[in-house]
């Protein structure tokens, strides 16, 4: 799967806000299954194995569980049928414990975007490996589960897939088996196709006009009510 970005001022502006959001939605998915990280799943040896990380809930922190960021993700035996709301929250794990859930039988890839940082994901059985077996290093099967470990870099190798990308824009990763392509130097807009500064005055000027109109047309219509009333 491909997205191709825009990456001018604007969308690094969308991104930040994207971020925050994640860091707001931080808690939910940390406390979404009842008690604390598994004492047997991947995510307590793996942070058992840093003094820099700590345990909150069903994750593992980077830092302090305000500011710091996810690095693992234990919802092993949770009853899920899907992941829980507030997933994508968990974009910056380096591990993530599925096993032992009613998972569907597969979960769809975009569930993943984002998620570059994943090296080791534990699934129940039947699941396939997010992205493929083809977008890691090894997948091995313990028991009753299947266990995907070293995403690969999908703009490595053969280079089809950089090839896809418009000229003046770059391949690059997005998740296991997912890429997006990013503008290189200048170029902005629609498959990178404009040269030049993003216009910063033309768009917050803009954008501004339109959110004051908004707003004084819901006020005025306001207003038009209370007075009729």
């Amino acid at each position: 799967m491909t997205r191709q970005s825009a990456m001018g001022p604007a969308g690094c502006f969308l991104l930040a806000l994207a971020a925050w959001g994640g860091a707001a939605g931080r808690e939910p998915v940390c406390s979404c299954c009842p008690g604390p990280v598994r004492a047997g799943s991947s995510v307590a040896g793996f942070c058992a194995a840093r003094s820099d990380l700590v345990l909150w809930g069903r994750c593992c922190f980077r830092g302090d569980t305000e500011r710091g960021l996810i690095v693992g993700l234990d919802l092993s035996n949770c009853s899920l049928s899907a992941p829980c709301a507030g997933f994508q929250a968990a974009s910056t794990t380096a591990v993530i414990d599925l096993t032992e859930n009613p998972l569907q039988e597969s979960i769809p890839n975009t569930t993943f975007r984002g998620f570059t940082r994943l090296q080791s994901i534990s699934l129940p059985l039947p699941l396939e490996c997010p992205g493929g077996s083809m977008a890691w290093d090894t997948v091995t099967i313990r028991g009753d589960s299947r266990i995907c470990q070293g995403q690969r870099n999908p703009c490595n190798g053969s280079g089809e897939l950089a090839c896809l990308c418009p000229e003046s824009s770059l391949c690059a990763p997005d998740g296991p088996g997912l890429f997006q392509c990013l503008c290189a130097g200048s170029s902005h807009g629609y498959k990178c196709l404009r040269e030049g500064a993003f216009p910063m005055l033309l768009f917050y000027g803009t954008l501004g006009a339109v959110t004051t109109s908004l707003a004084l047309l819901a006020w005025g219509t306001q207003r038009r009510k209370a007075k009729s009333s």
